[in-house]
């Protein structure tokens, strides 16, 4: 357990009529149990961050599959001088090449990454005082890679956009939501798509009852997961792409998140699945926070099934269910996909920063944003993608 104060930065001249908004001191925390308290401080209190950055979320991360990689919390916490947290940094540092790479905790499993601010300090901590935070870090790591963040977040700039930083490969997806889902149906469709979606419904209903659900208690969970983890290897396995939740810890961090009390609290990982009599056929994976559905994983059965498409059945049906839960905003992650037109048509920039702190790391930047680079323009080839996903699927083929 390690807690590294950093020296005093000098303070803005004028105090925020809410909140002292100065910067009096920078601390970073190598124990997540250390930095709670300021963590559900922020948490409680008037913030910005992205569901992906609840305390639960990442601390269930960190010891599951993080501290297997060899990462070591690095969290970085400002706090003004009667002690309050204005912002919390939730990263890690990992050894790459010998050096000391700072990145957001929650790696694949995080579509979005922010850190947690406090509101009414977002916008007195300029670009001077991010590079004060910055200069203090030196000391402590190499380089900071972060990815994957949105310019905005619930109508508020991203502090970190201040930042020297360059498109990311792909773009986030959603879409606002109404209280009346029938209503947003037809908003979002026409009605020979919807003929099309009842007659899908009424195949797939043919072969037993369909149910719905979200999976609750362990024994549920594990039922789900077990459906998920062989329909996702399966899918990735066919497409040639490497399947990130076969590394080590990940069904634990799953399963545990979409099962575990903490305070009291809902877990923070919500399991949906979509079935037809005892048969998993599709399910979906998210994160809940502050009038939003984030998706974070979905996988859909092969054979006879999937010609009824499953998938988009489960989405209408959580869709729905996010409507009468009074939820504003449905988002399907991160990478474009044919099946996210349909509620998530809203296209949101992500941006990333690679920040050498040391001249050791400045070489390492450079390679980070120049692949980062070559991804995005990759992506953004249709014939290149192609090409791409071609070559994939001939290995998975050659594999085989």
């Amino acid at each position: 357990m390690n807690v590294v104060a950093l020296r005093t930065l000098t303070a803005d001249s004028r105090p925020s009529p809410a909140i002292d908004a100065r910067i009096a001191r920078v601390a970073i925390f190598d124990d997540m149990a250390m930095a709670e308290p300021h963590w559900r401080a922020l948490e409680c209190g008037n913030s910005l961050a992205t569901p992906y950055q609840g305390y639960d979320f990442l601390e269930s991360w960190q010891r599951h599959v993080g501290a297997g990689c060899g990462i070591t919390p690095f969290i970085v916490v400002g706090f003004n001088a009667i002690g309050a947290p204005l912002f919390l940094w939730p990263l890690g540092r990992r050894i790459l090449s010998g050096l000391r790479v700072v990145e957001f905790l929650g790696g694949k499993h995080a579509n979005f990454n922010m850190a947690v601010w406090q509101r009414d300090a977002v916008a007195k901590i300029g670009i001077g005082k991010l590079r004060a935070v910055l200069d203090e870090l030196a000391g402590q790591a190499d380089i900071l890679r972060l990815i994957n963040q949105p310019l905005s977040w619930a109508g508020t700039t991203n502090p970190f956009a201040l930042l020297p930083q360059q498109k990311s490969p792909n773009c986030g997806f959603s879409g606002a939501l109404a209280p009346d889902f029938e209503a947003l149906l037809h908003a979002r469709t026409n009605a020979t798509a919807r003929k099309k979606m009842r007659k899908k419904e009424r195949m797939l209903a043919s072969y037993g009852e369909v149910r719905f659900e979200r999976a609750r208690g362990v024994h549920d969970v594990r039922r789900v997961l077990d459906a998920f983890f062989k329909q996702k290897s399966a899918r990735m396995k066919a497409l040639g792409i490497r399947d990130v939740f076969t590394a080590p810890g990940v069904r634990r961090f799953i399963e545990s998140g979409a099962t575990e009390h903490v305070k009291g609290l809902e877990p923070p990982i919500e399991l949906y699945a979509l079935s037809v009599n005892d048969i998993i056929v599709a399910t979906m994976g998210g994160i809940t926070g502050n009038g939003r559905f984030c998706a974070m994983f979905n996988s859909i059965t092969q054979g006879p099934y999937a010609v009824e498409s499953p998938g988009e059945q489960l989405i209408l049906n959580l869709v729905q269910s996010c409507c009468e839960r009074g939820l504003a905003t449905f988002d399907l992650g991160i990478g474009e996909a044919h099946y996210k037109t349909l509620f998530c048509g809203d296209t949101e920039p992500l941006f990333d920063s690679y920040l050498p702190l040391t001249a050791a790391g400045r070489l390492l930047a450079e390679t980070f944003a120049l692949a980062a680079s070559v991804k995005r323009a990759i992506k953004s080839s249709p014939v290149l993608w192609s090409v791409v996903c071609a070559l994939r699927r001939l290995r998975a083929w050659l594999t085989a």
